[in-house]
């Protein structure tokens, strides 16, 4: 019997008003469908924000450590149920178990750093210019927040903004991508049994382009916070603009590895596969392009298309695959019109580049890990997201072109420098124009207790996860509070 999924509205389970629903299939078997899912409407969508503004005064109003002690009890959860979670997230996205089990981690990890965080949403405490008074700021929640997260990390995107923002005391609507709604579900699930209160958190289904813009600019919603597409994220952009609504916003990436010709060659080749090829390439921070010193551009050519061609593909919950399937058709497509492009610009096409549909693999969108050669930095392979496993392999001669390479593209997500001499670190480190810079690792690998965020077309500069700068400060506004207790009417700036 197929599952239903429905809304979870004020605290309950409900089906969608029009009785609609979708359906939801493993990616490397459409026969497997997960599940049935309400197709929510505007109807719907007004229901949840009414839930989440009634909702909000309370949850405000409990003490920041007691939010925490819910959200502690949400990362316990998570640890309890880690491999069903695991194993729910590689059937409805298609990655492989290790990184599903790592998609759940993640989650768990910043459930338990947000919840930490109720005992530290730190203001501050001046001394005043004149006496008998005192200055502080602290923090309030911003109010009513519209969430809408993307397949690629289905539980822990959504798990990223909901513990910041419920932490900072603000009521929540989950709208996640219709490819993986059954993960989100999950979710809220784990929250609703951690004790969140009615009303607090909202989970409503549908197409981001219907039911995502049409939360984010419901006119009682205070603020809203989207991961997807770049089309998807400057179009949000121009309507909340004219609201002068709060938009966190993190987009795509062009990510670079570069590879000095001291690297050391075989940590260099591990994390250019990592980088390219985990997540089957569909991540915002994959490594689809390699920069590597013409000294060694041969060498680590021919060694990295050996290893991507013997990389195994299939089915994520297989212990052997290295590779997933694709979300969709329509992303398979899209992956394998660009491998056509490649091939007309002029790149050298060394492994894969075509369909694997063949015995277990027909009833998923499977392609092989591609790698193309010779590959120019002007070349569409080379500057436009394509968000599946292929990999572009470009030569430089100096360190400002390999500067040049990373920093000309419109995006800046995540960069990586390969090499053994300190000087040329630092000055990588420095002049690469990337929200995020690794030092001998692959371009991906983010920890919580740093903010995540792109610059320029990677993001609106409102970091996901922790630190200073991070979601905290996004999910929460100052408010500077004077305190006279001197009896008498004191005039700053005048009365000094």
């Amino acid at each position: 019997m197929t599952d239903i999924i429905r809304n979870y509205i004020a605290g309950s389970w409900t089906d969608a008003l029009a009785e609609k629903r979708f359906i939801s299939r493993n990616p490397a078997d459409y026969r497997d469908v997960m599940a049935e899912v309400s197709l929510s409407g505007f109807a719907d969508v007004d229901q949840a924000v009414a839930a989440a503004r009634q909702s909000h005064s309370g949850w405000r109003r409990l003490p920041a450590p007691r939010r925490g002690e819910i959200l502690f009890r949400a990362a316990e959860l998570l640890v309890k149920n880690k491999q069903r979670l695991a194993e729910l997230v590689t059937r409805e996205m298609g990655k492989v178990i290790s990184e599903g089990l790592g998609d759940v981690q993640e989650a768990i990890d910043i459930a338990y750093y947000m919840a930490g965080e109720g005992r530290r949403l730190q203001g501050e405490t001046v001394p005043s210019e004149l006496p008998d008074k005192d200055c502080k700021s602290v923090r309030e929640p911003l109010g009513v927040v519209a969430l809408v997260t993307p397949w690629n990390f289905p539980i822990a995107i959504p798990a990223w903004k909901l513990f910041a923002a419920l932490i900072c005391g603000n009521s929540v609507i989950l709208k996640p991508s219709s490819d993986t709604p059954v993960c989100a579900a999950a979710l809220v699930e784990i929250l609703a049994e951690a004790g969140i209160p009615s009303g607090v958190v909202n989970l409503v289904f549908g197409p981001g382009d219907v039911v995502g813009e049409y939360l984010m600019t419901h006119p009682d919603v205070d603020a809203a916070s989207f991961t997807g597409s770049c089309a998807a994220g400057e179009q949000l952009e121009r309507l909340l603009a004219v609201l002068h609504r709060p938009l966190a916003l993190e987009m795509g990436g062009k990510n670079a590895i570069i590879v000095m010709d001291d690297a050391n060659l075989e940590l260099a080749l591990e994390g250019a596969i990592w980088g390219g090829f985990g997540t089957t390439g569909q991540r915002c921070t994959a490594a689809s392009r390699i920069i590597v010193h013409e000294r060694v551009y041969e060498q680590f050519v021919e060694l990295f298309a050996e290893r991507a061609a013997r990389m195994e593909v299939g089915a994520g919950l297989e212990p052997a695959t290295h590779l997933g399937p694709l979300i969709n058709d329509s992303q398979g497509r899209r992956v394998l019109d660009y491998i056509r492009i490649g091939t007309e610009e002029g790149a050298t096409l060394l492994t894969g580049g075509r369909r694997l549909d063949e015995g277990d693999l027909a009833h998923g969108f499977f392609i092989a890990p591609t790698v193309f050669s010779n590959v120019t930095p002007s070349m569409r392979i080379a500057r436009e997201e394509i968000f599946g496993p292929v990999v572009s392999v470009i030569s430089f001669a100096t360190l400002d072109e390999a500067i040049n390479i990373v920093n000309t593209l419109p995006f800046g997500l995540s960069s990586s420098i390969f090499s053994q001499n300190v000087n040329v670190t630092a000055r990588l480190e420095r002049e690469l124009s990337t929200g995020i810079v690794y030092i001998n690792a692959s371009t991906i690998g983010a920890e919580v207790q740093l903010p995540f965020g792109g610059w320029r077309h990677s993001g609106s500069g409102h970091p996901e996860a922790g630190g200073r700068g991070g979601a905290i400060d996004f999910y929460s506004k100052m408010k500077v509070i004077y305190r006279d207790f001197s009896g008498r009417l004191q005039r700053a700036q005048i009365d000094k």
